[in-house]
């Protein structure tokens, strides 16, 4: 048994659909894909896929295998490159889990940037804030905003995030401008629904102390740029990470808030699971991220004006 042709063989199965559409794709008789993938099983001691008459869906041991696989095989060649006369260069699949609007904002800019030095890494984006398993999804990385929790993941700070609470000129006009936390509970609040407490906005005190706000949540979203444009269009005021809203901060379209109480401060991270061998391609690519974003991040320079 050739057990890489085998594992071959069961990602092309995979990602075409069917036994025969692979057999198509690697241009070998279906009977050949079909003694691969039995021949796999059986030296795993697990079925790979549940199989009816019409299709092939994947177990969940499957799947997990399936991930693997995709990473074992991209390392090998990865390795086979690093001592062939295309030494140094970077080849292979990267599938990364971005958060939406940091990933589309700031970090799109930054991938093409990267494939202009790197045009043989195909990217799998996956652009989401929801949590990702990166294990159990097959990601060799995602991008996520917090304060992280002590996990059994290895993290590489990218940059500061700071959180701003601001409103549009016409907001404050006709509903006044907020001056103490207290006052928050009387103003229009829109809300980040992704929140585990989005029924509170948190500050800081001289002393570090967390001082939780109750707010009147007036429109709920699960995304930062809708927020932002309500505010800019006099809806209410946001509680918002000021990479989303540097822009319209410049221009005058929002007005910072409550500057003199201090926001929380979060941090953007690189986070990926430990291995004995991170790939070359994992590696440089988070090595571009930490240099890009090095320094005060360009968002924020409005706000030392």
């Amino acid at each position: 048994m050739d057990r890489f042709d085998n594992m071959d063989t069961f990602i092309r199965v995979v990602e075409a659909g069917s036994i025969s559409g692979a057999a198509d794709r690697l241009g070998v008789a279906k009977s050949a894909v079909s003694r691969r993938l039995k021949e796999l099983e059986e030296h795993l001691g697990v079925e790979l896929f549940h199989r009816t008459t019409r299709k092939m869906n994947l177990t969940d041991t499957g799947r997990t295998f399936y991930h693997q696989s995709v990473r074992i095989l991209q390392d090998v060649l990865e390795a086979e490159l690093a001592t062939s006369q295309a030494h140094g260069e970077l080849q292979g699949r990267l599938k990364v889990a971005l958060p939406l609007s940091f990933g589309l904002m700031h970090l799109g800019p930054a991938i093409d940037a990267f494939l202009q030095e790197h045009p043989n890494i195909e990217f799998d984006l996956d652009f989401n804030d929801r949590e990702v398993d990166l294990i159990q999804e097959g990601f060799d990385l995602a991008i996520r905003i917090a304060n992280l929790p002590d996990s059994s993941l290895i993290a590489r700070r990218l940059a500061p995030v700071q959180v701003i609470t601001c409103a549009s000129p016409d907001y404050l006009d006709r509903m006044g401008t907020p001056k103490s936390l207290e006052e928050l509970i009387d103003h229009q609040c829109l809300v980040y629904s992704l929140l585990r407490d989005f029924e509170s906005w948190y500050f800081y005190d001289a002393d570090g102390k967390a001082l939780a706000t109750k707010i009147r949540p007036y429109l709920k979203s699960t995304n930062g740029e809708f927020l932002r444009n309500a505010a800019v269009d006099g809806l209410g005021i946001i509680h918002i990470p000021s990479f989303i809203v540097y822009k319209e901060i410049d221009r005058g379209a929002l007005v910072p808030l409550l500057t003199t109480v201090k926001k929380p401060q979060l941090e953007a991270h690189a986070i990926y699971p430990p291995t004995r061998h991170l790939s070359q391609r994992v590696r440089a690519f988070v090595d571009f991220l930490v240099k890009r974003f090095e320094g005060t991040p360009y968002w924020d320079e409005c706000l030392q004006k």
